[in-house]
């Protein structure tokens, strides 16, 4: 509310919807997979080298958010992180060749990367930051709810590519919006040359730290559990339990609504009952274990679509918990190079993931989703029971 006070309920509400587009992009993207097999006549694995490439340039974005800020302000790195999205949406409408669709999604993933990373940037230097924070990266799953039903709606009359269109389309507004309700220049004050000579020496000395390298890997492993149910659950569903594409759409919504869910209500219950961030953290893991093999075996494609809403559901708090205790992985100093650290090995986890259980589902067939998300489940289990192992001692209830 003091932001609001301020006169900063402008460029407040347009993060909140720039969030939405965000995750709009993210939640498409499962949904476009069968209509870009056909299109192009390709397999799965083929397909999912586009997961690689935009990746590739959100990796880019995290690099040099900081310097655009320092260098042009808040205002044009928005714009450009923005015009950027657009150019990568406008070229895929028009539907490229498979390799210049897979090139492009480096502007993809770039322009994405810039509009959150200097987004963060943006609200964490506001009154009530961490209010303000929380609700941004809810508007974010609002978005990736809406997404599938954004493109299952258009799919019944338009190509894949219109998807995209409408994407590049729905971001030229928020151009204009960033031009009007930011300042010229919104940038922090320079390091000094300590600052800069230290930097290296940090991201060394991070890199070296077992947990925080446990504590990258387990990301890692979540974000690649994450976008690989919601990339390839939608053909899952259509493949294995012969539901309609509008059903499937739903249910792919349901699981992004799941993962927001999760974020707004697990954090609360667990606070009531006292429980550390660290048992939360393995509450929910649980939950995900559960299930994953609940997916699995299930009988129908009703029990299916209502096990991958709450397999969303207990993903949800996995993310910011573990940036939350941060902190505990290592000293003081090194705390901001050791969030960098875990969110760029995170974003590896995305694209290799996913890849892969397109690669197998290729191979095998797509009902090897559910046992490869068990895999990934068992897998963060025994990751976060190594990184709770190494952590400074510092219980206290989850806030």
């Amino acid at each position: 509310m003091s932001a609001l006070r301020r006169g900063l309920w402008a460029p407040v509400a347009l993060s909140y919807v720039t969030f939405i587009l965000v995750g709009l992009s993210a939640g498409v993207g499962g949904v476009l997979l069968p209509a870009q097999i056909d299109d192009y006549g390709l397999d799965k694995a083929t397909v999912g080298t586009q997961f690689f490439t935009f990746s590739a340039g959100f990796m880019l974005a995290g690099s040099t958010a900081g310097l655009l800020i320092h260098r042009f302000g808040i205002r044009a790195s928005l714009i450009l992180g923005g015009g950027t999205f657009v150019l990568a949406g406008l070229y895929s409408s028009v539907r490229p060749p498979f390799l210049a669709f897979v090139a492009v999604q480096i502007l993809a993933g770039y322009g994405t990367g810039i509009l959150e990373s200097v987004l963060n940037a943006y609200l964490t230097d506001l009154p009530g930051a961490t209010t303000l924070l929380n609700r941004l990266h809810a508007f974010f799953g609002v978005g990736a709810l809406l997404g599938p039903l954004l493109a299952t709606w258009i799919l019944t009359f338009l190509p894949w590519t219109a998807v995209w269109l409408v994407l590049a389309l729905v971001c030229l507004p928020l151009l204009v919006g960033f031009h009007l309700t930011l300042p010229a220049r919104e940038a922090p004050p320079p390091a000094s040359a300590e600052e800069q000579a230290e930097r290296p020496g940090l991201l060394a000395t991070a890199s070296r730290q077992p947990a925080v390298l446990l504590g990258a890997v387990f990301l890692a492993v979540y974000v690649g559990l994450e976008i690989s149910v919601g990339n390839w659950g939608f053909t899952f569903l259509v493949d294995e339990h012969g539901q309609g594409s509008l059903l499937a759409g739903y249910t792919v919504s349901g699981y992004w609504l799941g993962l927001a869910l999760g974020r707004f209500l697990i954090s609360p219950a667990a606070t009531r009952l006292g429980m550390t961030a660290t048992g939360m953290t393995f509450v929910c893991l649980a939950g995900i274990t559960v299930s994953s093999v609940l997916a699995w075996i299930a009988p129908g494609g009703v029990v299916a679509s209502v096990s991958f809403v709450l397999l969303g559901f207990w993903l949800g708090p996995i993310f910011p918990t573990t940036m939350a205790v941060a902190p505990r992985l290592t000293v003081t100093r090194l705390v901001p190079t050791a969030i960098g650290l875990l969110n760029g090995v995170s974003v590896v986890g995305g694209a290799v993931f996913p890849w892969l259980a397109g690669a197998i589902a290729q191979g095998v067939g797509v009902w090897t989703l559910p046992p490869f998300a068990v895999a990934l489940a068992l897998l963060q289990v025994l990751f976060w029971w190594l990184v709770v192992g190494r952590m400074n001692p510092a219980p206290r209830a989850v806030s």
